[in-house]
């Protein structure tokens, strides 16, 4: 039985104190999180994710608005239910183990809250551990563990209760980035195994991108864009949502005609032909600003639509690709991202100072609401 999890308007504001003016770290977020589904919330330090995922849980009472559980028993509003009344898991970013205890005497710990029968608690506690491939370790200490060990223990911990919703707190940020990227697969897989509702807080886009059904991108403690991995970073609705994951070219655009084969747009002379959605409002005339991935842009020809002309000012090589910057005019500079630099493919950039022609698809050309700084 998986959990809807349904958030409406939810806001929360601290008030002045020590001469300090109030301050909104949530503001008036609405979010449904599919029963079943590995919801990510991402966004910088400080744009409100972990006081949404603590509100959530139940450690931290909202302002104004309400968060709902639903599922096959029916509807329920928790938004001021105590937190041990939601029955969530949670899973903090230090793992928050018991020195003293076995890792099977940490796993039990809720069950034993619970007052579960000992040969049932034994039988479930073998089975979480058995989820997320420790079981070998039981007997051990936590002081006895790598580091990515015991976050498979607190991931046990917390499933091992079986939770209405799972929340996970920046749980990888303690890893080095080896052992990050081989347990991105291994939560996940655990996760959807499982089949619990599952909210998981991170300020890494490539752990986002890796791992989530659907991401909420959330800015200055409002949600900006939510969608699946792809449809963020395809087609994202705002300049931070483009920069916020991957990196990419903004360059003015200046709108010269709308037609059914797409928008025809100027950039410094270029003409780029887009086939992403358009912004609100914009028109023949309109400012807009113009969105390339790196990776977007390949060697061409000279020619009149989708094509940048520039000149080779830097290089960096990075091993498996190399990172080249093209001088468009008006200070405008332009980063292409080539994949294995010593392909013949690749050769064109390889000598600083030389002139280049530059293509892009149409469907790689996303327009942003503005003029572009």
């Amino acid at each position: 039985m998986s959990t809807t999890v349904v958030i409406r308007e939810i806001s929360k504001t601290y008030p002045a104190a020590f001469g300090a003016q109030a301050s909104t770290a949530v503001n008036r977020v609405s979010l449904t999180i599919n029963a079943g589904e590995l919801f990510f919330l991402l966004g910088p330090s400080g744009c409100g994710k972990t006081t949404l995922l603590r509100m959530i849980a139940g450690f931290i009472e909202p302002t104004s608005g309400d968060i709902l559980f639903k599922d096959d028993q029916g509807e329920h509003t928790v938004t001021y239910w105590p937190a041990e009344k939601r029955d969530t898991g949670m899973v903090f970013q230090s793992y928050a183990l018991w020195p003293h205890m076995t890792v099977a005497q940490n796993v039990a710990f809720g069950l034993e809250v619970r007052r579960v029968a000992a040969a049932e608690r034994e039988r479930m506690v073998m089975e979480a551990l058995q989820a997320v491939r420790m079981e070998a370790y039981a007997s051990r200490k936590p002081t006895q563990l790598s580091g990515g060990q015991q976050q498979r223990v607190a991931l046990a911990r917390a499933l091992v209760i079986r939770p209405r919703v799972l929340l996970l707190d920046e749980p990888l940020s303690n890893l080095d980035a080896k052992l990050r990227l081989e347990l991105r697969g291994e939560i996940r897989r655990v996760c959807k195994a499982s089949g619990i509702t599952t909210v998981y807080v991170t300020h890494d886009q490539k752990e986002a991108m890796s791992m989530a059904d659907r991401v909420a991108v959330l800015e200055a403690g409002q949600v900006v864009q939510v969608g699946s991995p792809k449809q963020l970073y395809r087609a994202p609705a705002t300049r931070f949502v483009a920069e916020f994951l991957g990196e990419t070219n903004i360059l003015r655009g200046e709108i010269q005609s709308i037609t059914d084969s797409g928008v025809t747009v100027n950039v410094g002379g270029s003409t780029l032909l887009a086939r992403s959605a358009m912004p609100a409002g914009a028109k023949a005339g309109s400012p807009v600003q113009v969105s390339i991935r790196h990776e977007a842009l390949t060697l061409g020809k000279p020619g009149n639509v989708n094509v940048l002309q520039g000149t080779l000012v830097d290089s960096v090589y990075l091993g498996e690709a190399a990172q080249h910057r093209l001088d468009m005019g008006e200070s405008r500079l332009v980063t292409v991202m080539v994949q294995n630099p010593g392909s013949p493919a690749a050769a064109g950039f390889d000598r600083i100072g030389s002139s280049l022609a530059l293509h892009v698809a149409p469907e790689d050309v996303v327009l942003l609401p503005g003029a572009a700084n």
